[in-house]
Parts: structure tokens; sequence; C-alpha cells
């Protein structure tokens, strides 16, 4: 009895062993780290910098009104066809008419008074001449003489200011048909009418600014895109640079276009500063409409069949490795992780080219470190009872 007690007793050692062995390397393993990698590669890498615009006419003409009034006709809508001089509204032209009657009669008055004056300054210089010959002839005093005198410098002076009088006349009678003729809004330009801020019975008020009737776009075949690219990328964009862009209303379709201008006045928004690039753009297919959203693509630089590894590998950090300010990335070479300074050259959203390093094609370069879960916790079984 007690021999197979004791058997009993190594048996249950021999287990409790087993399961003590067996969780120690269950736990071993599950902090054991390995390592998610990716092969070098060979192939084409595009550097690009993105921005979003809007797609605006290269000129707009804004056409206004120089003198208040009611709207009483229109002869313009949105997209309405015009040409240069065509009528496209009406303000009221009554105030304005009977400004130029008045402006006429006030013209006419002053040539009556005009001539009124001249007449008198006739009479008083033919009276001056008789009293100077009176005078020769010592058959008046001086003193009538004097006065003839006075009297043809009064006459002379009230000439002028009727002369004056009679130019300022002519002037209102201009400035009054000049008036009337503003209520006729006009085309100024061949194009297209892309806004419209006035509908018949508005009254417009021109006394401070000039109010906006209407926003003619001369040419819709030629478009610009009106961009901001940040301060960071502004460097690597040139003028003559070709860019590429979509718009929501034709997701699948790529337009083209190309750098004309970059503005060096920046834009500050909440601390971030951008600079307005343009881009021309051939709308002959009358695709683009003003105002569209524009996600612009511009292709900074393109290297053909180039040793490249993916941006991952480049921010990867050993755990516990001393930290380095040399450039490198973190190969497996006999199955061990070894660190590889290198140069790298230009980027895209996934690959970096590499320059120089001790790296080749068919590498494979750490990109993330995976650790094993817990897969079981080994439930503890209750005692051995004998």
């Amino acid at each position: 009895m007690k021999k197979r007690k004791k058997i009993y007793t190594l048996i249950a050692l021999g287990l409790l062993l087993l399961f003590v062995l067996g969780y120690f390397t269950l736990f071993h393993s599950s902090k054991k780290a390995k390592f998610k990698t990716v092969k070098v590669q060979r192939g084409d890498i595009t550097q690009i910098v993105t921005a979003t615009g809007n797609v605006n006419p290269v000129t707009t003409i804004i056409v206004g009104t120089r003198v208040s009034g009611t709207i009483v006709a229109l002869y313009a809508d949105y997209n309405s066809q015009v040409k240069k001089g065509q009528l496209i509204a009406q303000i009221d032209p009554t105030p304005f008419e009977n400004e130029l009657r008045q402006a006429e009669a006030d013209l006419y008055n002053a040539k009556a008074n005009l001539f009124k004056a001249e007449i008198n300054l006739r009479d008083s210089e033919r009276n001056l001449k008789r009293k100077q010959e009176l005078y020769n002839r010592e058959l008046i005093a001086r003193s009538e003489l004097d006065d003839a005198e006075v009297a043809y410098n009064t006459a002379k002076a009230q000439y002028e200011i009727a002369l004056a009088q009679l130019k300022k006349a002519e002037a209102g009678v201009r400035q009054a048909q000049t008036n009337l003729g503003y209520t006729k809004i006009i085309s100024p330009v061949n194009g297209v009418v892309i806004a419209k801020n006035v509908e018949v019975g508005q009254t417009v008020a021109a006394s401070f600014q000039t109010p906006t009737l209407f926003t003619i776009a001369p040419d819709l075949t030629k478009m610009q895109i009106d961009t901001n690219v940040n301060e960071a990328d502004i460097s690597k964009i040139k003028v003559g640079m070709e860019a590429t862009f979509t718009v929501d209303a034709y997701p699948d379709k790529k337009f083209k276009g190309a750098v004309t201008q970059i503005r060096l006045s920046p834009t500050i928004t909440q601390n971030v500063v951008t600079y307005n690039v343009i881009i021309s753009v051939d709308n002959s297919h009358l695709l683009l409409k003003p105002g569209m959203t524009a996600n612009v693509t511009f292709v900074v630089d393109t290297r053909k069949n180039v040793l490249k590894i993916p941006n991952a590998s480049l921010r990867f950090k050993m755990p516990d490795s001393a930290p380095t300010k040399q450039l490198g990335v973190w190969t497996i070479k006999g199955g061990k992780p070894v660190r590889v300074s290198i140069k790298t050259g230009i980027s895209d959203e996934e690959w970096t080219e590499v320059v120089e390093g001790q790296i080749k094609e068919g590498d494979e370069v750490i990109v993330d470190t995976i650790k094993k879960d817990k897969a079981h916790t080994p439930t503890p079984r209750p005692p051995v009872r004998f």
C-alpha cells in the first residue's frame, strides 16, 4: 500500500513539473518578438505635391451702374451670350430725363444772360469812347470819364461771369446726358453672363460704391485654378510645371494644366502659411465650370527603375536600440535584425528611393514588430487527492 502511494506521489509530481514547464514555455514564447518585413524592390517613383483649389475664368468683368434707380427691364440672364455694346438692363430713365430738361433750361437762360451782358458791354464801350473824345476836347470833367471807365469794366466783368455761367450750363447738360446714358446698362465685352444680381423692380443705389449687376466671363474656353500650396512644399513648385487635377463632377477623368504664376503674398489661416499658385487650363471642351473644386497633383520629380524601400521602414525604431542621427533601416541578415545606414532620394506616398547603402534588391527590411498574444492561459487543475 505504501509502495502504491509512493508511485502516485511520483506521478503527481511529474505531472506538476510538466505543467510548470509548459506554462513557462508558453509565457516565454508569447513575449518573443517577431518582425514584419517587406522586400527591397526596383521600380519607378513619382514625387508629387497635392493641393485643392477652385476653377475660375481667367478674366471676369463686373458690370455695375454709376447711377441710382429702379431696374425696369432686364435683357440678359444667367448663361446668356452677350455682345459688346449690347443692352442688358435698363434703369428707369424718367428722373434723368427731367434732369436733362432742367439742365437744358439752365443753358437757355445762361445764353440769354450772356447775350444781355454782351449788349451792356458794347453799350458801355461806345459810351467810354465818346467820353474820351469829349474829355480830350476838354468838354467834360475827368470824373465823367472815370465813371464811364468804371461802367465799362463792370460790364466787361458781367460779360465774363455770364460766359462762365454758359460754360457751366453746357457742362450740366453734358452731365445730364451722360447720366441719362448710364441708365442703359451695356455689356462692355463679348462673353457669357455667369452671375446676375438684380431683378426687375429692384432699386440699386450707387451713392458710396458701384453695385454689381452682372458678372461676365469673356472666354470660358480658358480657365484657371486658384490653389493654395503649403509653405513646406512651395519650394518644389516651379512656373511651367505640369499639373493634373480631377473635379467631383468627373471623378474618373484627369485634366491637365500648367503653373503660370506663384504669388508671393502669403495666406495665413490658423498659423498655417500657404501661397496662391495659379494653374492655366484649356477648357475648349467646356466641361469645367466656374467654382468647381479641383484636387490638384503637381508632378515634382520622376525616377525610373530605382532601388526603393517602403516608407514605413524609415519610421521603424528597434526597441531598446541606441539613438542615432544617421539615417538607416533595419534588415534581416542571418535571421537577426541588423541596422544599415543609407542615403535616400525622392519619395512618394509609399516608397523612398535608396541612393547609397549596403542594401540590395530582395533584401528584407523591417517595417514593424509583431508580438504573439497569449494564446491560452492554462486553467489550474484541482489538486490531486489520494
